[in-house]
């Protein structure tokens, strides 16, 4: 078996799907990429038993084929070949040269029928939407998921299907960030939860356009689709909690600033935070902000004012500053808007603006101030 192929084209390839291999595989296959040839045309495949990838590219080739590649050595000897046309030559034992214009390569490959075979999208109910939608919803609500491996339920983004919208949801039990699409037609009224990893690779493989991508879904596993590019994840078996009842219906006072302002003052005041808690206290009097930080065991303080515009009485409250620095990068507006109520009580955290078809609201537990 033969096929001849650009270095660069496929070592382009290769870099989508490789974060799908995992460091510590439990099968020696799973350090392989599952190369199918077709005549003129290359599928390759990796997985990590939960997430299966897969991409083509045009090659030349007459001949049909398979052959499991070490994917590691693969990829560290493309970076390293200029680009230029490669000819693979597979052996009936799955031996496999690699024939540049200036060396030749020699690779043991293994039997593709050890490969374990990807999930089939069986029973499965489709939507569509842009490629840009998706990773814009990745990118508002990737940072919230939980890292707690005692609560699966928190590991992933809650896909939260409705007739013409699609809410993205994702909650470590300190903050919230709810993430809803309008002018989507979903299949029915529906919800599933989809890992972080698979949707840190979707990040990454997907370009920020108009691009139509397909999206299925059956009780067990996700499926996306775009051009040349296939994902397919597992999802997470557990019941995502009710996050709707810990939304405060009524936070009657609003605090608005700069956005990168605050934020900029929230970097350099929680250099002096403590580490543990990161914890930072609002000072709110009139229409000044006072942010204040103290780590008592190093004897470290930090302290800044800044203009706001604040529509209750005087305030003093405590929230984590790195959870509010992260939240403030998905905002990408010049204001946000905090609805407050009382120092024990969650924020709420809006742009000032908003797009007519898009609605973000994050939300931030409270720390006790000390």
């Amino acid at each position: 078996m033969k096929f001849i192929v650009s270095s660069l084209a496929l070592l382009k390839q290769l870099q989508q799907i490789a974060g799908v291999i995992n460091s510590n595989s439990v099968l020696p296959i799973l350090d392989d990429f599952l190369f199918d040839i077709q005549p003129n045309k290359l599928s390759v495949v990796a997985t990590d038993l939960e997430t299966v990838m897969k991409v083509s590219l045009s090659i030349e080739a007459s001949e049909k084929g398979k052959v499991c590649i070490p994917a590691k050595i693969l990829m560290e000897s493309l970076k390293n070949i200029a680009d230029q046309p490669l000819t693979f030559n597979v052996d009936s034992s799955f031996a496999i040269e690699i024939t540049s214009e200036s060396g030749k390569y020699k690779i043991m490959g293994e039997n593709p029928d050890n490969f374990p075979k990807a999930p089939q999208a069986e029973d499965a109910n489709s939507f569509v939407m842009t490629s840009g939608a998706l990773v814009n919803a990745i990118n508002k609500t990737l940072f919230a998921i939980s890292t707690d491996d005692t609560r699966p339920a928190m590991a992933g983004v809650y896909f939260e299907l409705e007739k013409t919208s699609i809410s993205f949801v994702a909650t470590d039990a300190h903050r919230l960030v709810r993430f809803t699409l309008s002018g989507i037609n979903s299949p029915k009224k529906d919800s599933f939860i989809v890992p972080k990893k698979p949707l840190s690779l979707l990040k990454s493989a997907l370009p920020e356009n108009e691009d139509e991508i397909e999206l299925s879904f059956n009780d067990k596993h996700l499926f996306v689709t775009h051009g040349s590019t296939e994902l397919i994840c597992r999802l997470v078996d557990a019941r995502f909690p009710d996050y709707k009842v810990v939304i405060p219906a009524d936070n009657p006072y609003t605090l608005t600033v700069r956005r990168t302002d605050f934020q900029n003052a929230l970097k350099r005041v929680n250099v002096f935070s403590n580490k543990s808690s990161n914890q930072i206290v609002l000072n709110i009097i009139g229409n000044e902000l006072q942010l204040s930080a103290q780590d008592m065991d190093y004897n470290f303080e930090g302290n800044e004012r800044m203009d706001c515009q604040f529509d209750g009485g005087d305030l003093q409250i405590a929230f984590n500053g790195k959870f509010l620095i992260e939240m403030l990068n998905s905002a990408e507006t010049d204001e946000i808007k905090i609805a407050l109520s009382t120092p024990s009580k969650a924020g709420i955290i809006k742009p000032a603006e908003q797009n007519e078809d898009e609605d973000l609201l994050m939300l931030v537990m409270p720390l006790m101030v000390k």
